[in-house]
């Protein structure tokens, strides 16, 4: 029997992490569908693309493999769960609600690196419940195999991208944003800016007002064709970074939560300047510390994650058994209250009212 996949994510930037590998399931002939359990980000996907409205089609569906860009996902559902994550681990949130929280719902958590692999195969050790197989992420198969790295022009090209969590994040401090509207007017360097989709409407209609010919705007999900564009990211605690990392790129950060060697972090935006000269030019042991980054966080340069992941799921599915998992009544019910389905008490409904 061919296999079918379902893609569960629920916002927007999900839909690139899920599109890399809809194109290896199809390359193999398998059946794929999406389910979204977030009124926004259905309206991101696009016409060919087969999403499933309801629970009811997803049963009807009868997927054989869930793949997951979520933290969690219907117990209910059929096959196995798989955990491809939504973004690298950046810090923002403590690890026992983060990235590592073990949530009881998933069979196979495929990790994007060294880094990440380490604590989930402790905590395979700990909770035996679930397998690990690092695979890398799906999302940045577009970014390879990277371009030949050519001069920087005579205009470097700064992108901005921030996090929507207001402490952290540099879309909401003035004094950066005046300090990047002054340098754009200036004409030495050229910016590009996305923000987070969830971002406050006042913050993003502020930053599409900084628009001139050195300042563009894009209202996109789609970060890669930016990445590739950019040689320098101007960020703050967002998971943007880890992914422009891995292009070699220096990268500039504002108050970042856990500034690290392979950031230039800056603390107030007067430095700003300084900061963006320095990465246009950086030094050996910038280069060095970011090289170790990359072997530690996701070493694979082959853009063949999508094809590690589908392997390692169908492997799950005709080796291993899923085993018995936490009861998590509370989350279940919190999952099933939030789709609308509870079939037993509209059977009892129709049966006695």
């Amino acid at each position: 029997m061919t296999p079918r996949f379902l893609l569960y994510f629920s916002q927007p930037y999900s839909i690139p992490i899920g599109r890399p590998l809809q194109a290896e399931l199809q390359r193999r002939g398998y059946e794929v569908a999406w389910f979204c359990d977030e009124e926004e980000g259905k309206t991101h996907l696009n016409d060919n693309e087969q999403l499933l409205e309801h629970v009811d089609a997803v049963m009807d569906f009868n997927p054989q493999i869930v793949l997951c860009s979520t933290n969690v996902v219907p117990d209910f559902f059929p096959g196995i769960k798989v955990q491809i994550f939504h973004g690298f681990s950046v810090g923002k949130r403590s690890k026992s609600k983060g990235h590592y929280n073990i949530r009881g719902f998933f069979d196979l958590y495929c990790t994007q690196g060294p880094d990440t692999t380490r604590p989930f195969r402790a905590l395979q050790e700990r909770h035996r419940h679930f397998d690990v197989v690092e695979t890398g992420w799906p999302k940045v198969d577009p970014l390879f195999p990277l371009p030949t790295r050519q001069s920087i022009g005579t205009t470097p090209v700064v992108m901005i991208a921030s996090t929507f969590t207001p402490r952290l994040s540099l879309a909401h401090n003035p004094q950066m944003l005046q300090a990047i509207a002054q340098l754009s007017r200036k004409g030495a360097w050229r910016f590009i800016a996305v923000l987070h989709p969830k971002m406050d409407v006042s913050v993003v209609e502020r930053f599409k007002a900084l628009e001139n010919e050195h300042f563009t705007f894009y209202d996109t999900a789609d970060l890669i064709p930016l990445y590739r564009q950019a040689d320098i990211l101007l960020a703050d605690t967002t998971s943007a970074i880890a992914e422009f990392l891995l292009q070699g790129k220096p990268v500039v950060t504002l108050k970042n939560n856990h500034p690290a060697p392979y950031m230039i972090n800056i603390t107030h935006a007067a430095a700003l300047e300084t900061a963006l000269q320095s990465a246009l030019h950086p030094s050996p042991q910038l280069l060095a510390h970011i090289d170790t980054f990359i072997e530690q966080t996701h070493p694979y340069r082959d853009g063949q994650s999508s094809r590690r992941v589908v392997d390692a799921a169908l492997h799950f599915l005709q080796h291993r058994r899923p085993k018995r998992k936490p009861l998590n009544w509370i989350r279940k019910y919190h999952i099933r209250k939030k789709l609308h389905y509870f079939p037993c008490l509209e059977y009892w409904k129709r049966r006695f009212f």
